[in-house]
């Protein structure tokens, strides 16, 4: 078994707290995403967890054992960095080997833990090759195997696909979620992508401002975002807020709302007759498969994004009338939560 617990976790650099009494538990075999914008405390979480940096105030427990004064290299976590940390001059079977023959591994251990890690990456045949021989991907997956042989009780990523291209993401995100459920260790991944976090997480932690602002898979966040911030960080494009007193056909009028938010997708063309908004449209992005539509809402000043299926024929200028789908409409208080 693989757990984790933070309870009121907090740190301080000097005098300016970066993480405010985080309590959270993962178990044994989750895939969880930290996600939030920069700055909000994701990778410093994550090495709050490693043991690279010292808890202020708190506690972390890794399978029930409290592990604030256990150093980082024996807390049993193995972390795959943004960079790859390769070393040049070596091999990427030396690259592997080198944590176990640090630790006086017997030679054979050594040789059938990389061999069989190479295996699961695909990486059979580039032992020999240096880092400099390897594309971003390879490179990357030599980390991950470095990370493997080493038999962790955790893994820790934080933001290991950010160096690659967008094609070659989208297949590490696969690769990544596939090694996870072949090998079902526990696994903690740092991102300011929602996408990642959405396609690869068992559990998403959303993070604003050193604090968890809600934790859950990742349709229930989607779909039962708990207030503002987290309906407005997952999703893309991002939801659209609107002042309820706009929105009169929007709105139930026995709800205390302050704003509505409206998915992009939700929205759909309608009659003028049925439409619960009209907007003017500024600009229209073809992405083939579907149309972005911005425009301004004609009762007010407030911005509208829709999709629409397909290769629309509306054009700038254009009047359009939209309506909503009233059974995923969102409610927000003064304060942002969802009511």
């Amino acid at each position: 078994m693989s757990t984790l617990q933070l309870k009121a976790l907090n740190k301080c650099f000097e005098q300016t707290e970066v993480i405010h009494a985080v309590d959270l538990d993962i178990k044994h075999g989750e895939f969880v995403v930290f996600v939030g914008p920069s700055g909000c405390g994701k990778s410093t979480l994550l090495r709050l967890i490693a043991g690279l940096e010292a808890a202020t105030a708190g506690d972390i427990y890794i399978d029930e054992i409290k592990v604030n004064d256990v150093g980082a290299a024996d807390r049993g976590c193995a972390m795959v960095f943004q960079s790859y940390a390769l070393y040049p001059h070596m091999s990427v079977y030396e690259n592997m080997a080198f944590a176990l023959e640090n630790i006086k591994a017997a030679k054979s251990d050594i040789d059938e833990k990389v061999q069989a890690a190479a295996k699961m990456l695909k990486l059979e045949q580039l032992l020999a090759r240096k880092p400099t021989q390897l594309s971003g991907g390879q490179k990357q997956r030599v980390a991950i195997g470095r990370a493997i042989v080493r038999d962790p009780k955790i893994f820790l990523f934080d933001e290991p696909l950010s160096n690659l291209d967008a094609e070659l993401r989208i297949s590490m995100r696969a690769e990544l979620r596939a090694l996870h459920d072949k090998i079902g260790a526990t696994m903690i991944y740092v991102t300011h992508d929602q996408v990642e976090a959405m396609t690869m997480a068992d559990k998403i932690v959303v993070l604003r401002a050193g604090k968890i602002e809600q934790v859950g898979a990742p349709l229930t966040l989607y779909n039962q975002p708990a207030n503002e911030f987290v309906a407005g960080f997952i999703g893309s494009p991002r939801m659209n807020f609107l002042p309820a007193a706009h929105c009169p056909r929007l709105w139930l009028s026995d709800r205390a709302a302050h704003k509505i938010g409206i998915r992009p997708e939700h929205l759909s063309l309608s009659p003028a007759s049925d439409a619960s908004l009209s907007i003017k449209i500024t600009q229209i992005e073809q992405l083939g498969a579907q149309s972005l539509i911005r425009g301004q809402v004609t009762t007010s000043n407030d911005t509208l994004e829709v999709v629409l299926p397909g290769q629309s024929t509306c054009t700038a200028g254009e009047l359009i009338h939209l309506t909503a789908d009233a059974g995923k409409l969102h409610y927000f208080d003064q304060q942002g939560i969802r009511i």
